[in-house]
């Protein structure tokens, strides 16, 4: 049978029975466990030196401040957020929403150009399964040679205690993940006070605690490589996203077929044989349990295990590498020397001003937020020529600074403000403040029954931070 394009193998063409379940399942939908063996390699790494530096950011974040605020915190119950130490607050979050929906479309252009290089790079799961709990098995069970005879093996001493090791290492390290992840909801300094408290004073707090370690320790222990393959939408959204364009890890079928196993001094391409062995050695590396060489599947995290094994193997035997890489379905198809096209450049750019973006937005929320609002119920009252109205002021400063204003009225002109104490108001960092202003204009100044008026909040510099549109209420005029 002969390949055509766009099919991956032989194989593949006759039997695609694979694509009718996940790896990690048998025909019954009972668990497979998988077993990778450890990778190593260029791409394995980078990956590593590109998960210790998101470790050390992880686990050191919530001790950075900026403008002695935390560089992030979401913290619901109290309705505290910073992001990059600024503060949010519910008058923010139509910016938060917008930067979700920012995020979004940052995502789904990103895995339209470059795959999933996300999953297998960035994500929390990714990072934390192979490169931490993984890191603990196989420090203490073994590679997977070691782990499939310790499974198959009864339940003696040696067992007992590599397992009981391994789920306790496991949960210590699930607690402490738990932790860190507690520091970025209530602050790092109530984190080290519920821990000096102990469970007796901080009940509900240390019960968070231990849901948290409980999710960490069945996700991680467990469920694993499911999280990937059943339960996150994204490796699902990425089969609408990705195209024949689109960056992902491929098995070059064009040169691995067909294949067939290796012999000493042999002629594959007299003998019309692939630079594929069958060595199968994709598949035991593969931490989802898949074999690459069936084509693009969902449960595939472009981790790049695969990648380093098989430019191992083609090392060894004298072959050229890159049977499997980094390419698109058309560069695989055409036989064609990847190019970063203009559609990924284009997009690139898009991607790049979407962060902008979401930087301004984050960026230029001003540092204060005044509202004037009108009591329930009140109306003017008239007094020696003049109208008089109260306002209820709610200002909220945004900085960790102390601010001093005064509150101006900048149209229409005339106005008279008195303020229920002091004429300048001074505001803690991070404070909201309320408090009443009367305001008056000569009663020939007021043209309409709703006048509107421009208020302003201005800092001991003259600089004005806000300003709020609203009305002034006078009595009803008949225009003729």
């Amino acid at each position: 049978m002969s390949i055509e394009p766009g099919n991956i193998t032989t194989s593949a063409i006759e039997n695609e029975d694979f694509r009718n379940s996940v790896g990690t399942m048998d025909e019954t939908g009972s668990r497979k466990w998988v077993f990778p063996r450890k990778p190593k390699g260029k791409y394995t790494n980078y990956r590593n030196y590109t998960s210790y530096l998101l470790l050390a950011l992880f686990f050191g974040l919530p001790f950075i401040k900026i403008n002695n605020n935390p560089f992030l915190l979401i913290n619901v119950i109290d309705r505290k957020f910073f992001i990059v130490g600024q503060p949010f607050y519910l008058q923010d979050f139509f910016i938060l929403a917008l930067g979700a929906v920012t995020s979004v479309i940052f995502v789904m252009l990103f895995t339209v150009v470059f795959g999933r290089i996300f999953c297998g790079w960035l994500c929390p799961q990714t990072l934390f399964m192979e490169m931490v709990f993984r890191k603990i098995e196989y420090w203490i069970e073994g590679d997977r040679n070691k782990q499939m005879k310790l499974e198959r093996q009864e339940w003696d001493a040696e067992k007992i205690r590599k397992r009981v090791t391994k789920w306790s290492v496991f949960f210590l390290a699930s607690l402490l993940i738990s932790h860190f992840m507690f520091m970025y909801i209530v602050g790092y300094e109530e984190v080290l006070n519920i821990m000096m408290q102990g469970p007796a004073e901080s009940p509900f707090q240390f019960m968070g605690m231990l849901a948290f370690t409980a999710t960490f320790y069945f996700t991680f222990a467990w469920l694993r490589e499911q999280v990937c393959t059943l339960v996150c939408p994204y490796g699902r959204l990425q089969g609408v996203l990705i195209d024949k364009q689109t960056i992902n890890v491929y098995y070059d079928f064009k040169r691995g077929e067909n294949r067939s196993k290796w012999r000493n001094n042999e002629d594959r391409k007299t003998e019309g044989k692939g630079d594929c062995i069958d060595c199968h050695q994709c598949v035991v590396v593969c931490p989802t349990g898949i074999d690459i060489r069936n084509g693009q599947q969902l449960e595939c995290v472009n981790c790049t295990a695969c990648i380093d094994a098989c430019d191992e193997v083609m090392e060894k035997v004298g072959m050229p590498k890159g049977l499997i890489r980094y390419a698109t379905e058309a560069e695989i198809e055409n036989q064609e020397k990847f190019k970063f096209t203009a559609r990924m450049k284009v997009t690139t750019l898009f991607l790049a001003l979407l962060i902008g973006f979401l930087g301004f937005l984050m960026y230029d929320r001003g540092s204060m937020e005044a509202k004037f609002i009108k009591p329930a119920g009140s109306t003017f009252f008239i007094k020696n020529g003049k109208i008089t109205n109260t306002f209820i002021y709610t200002l909220l400063n945004k900085t960790n600074q102390k601010k001093t204003i005064t509150i101006k009225v900048l149209t229409p002109e005339h106005a008279e403000i008195t303020y229920f104490g002091s004429d300048k108001i001074t505001l803690k960092g991070d404070e909201i403040l309320k408090g009443n202003i009367n305001i008056t204009f000569p009663e020939d100044d007021i043209k309409f029954s709703k006048q509107n008026m421009v208020i302003g909040v201005f800092d001991e510099k003259g600089e004005m931070l806000d300003s709020f549109d609203t009305t002034f209420e006078g009595p009803f005029k008949l225009s003729l």
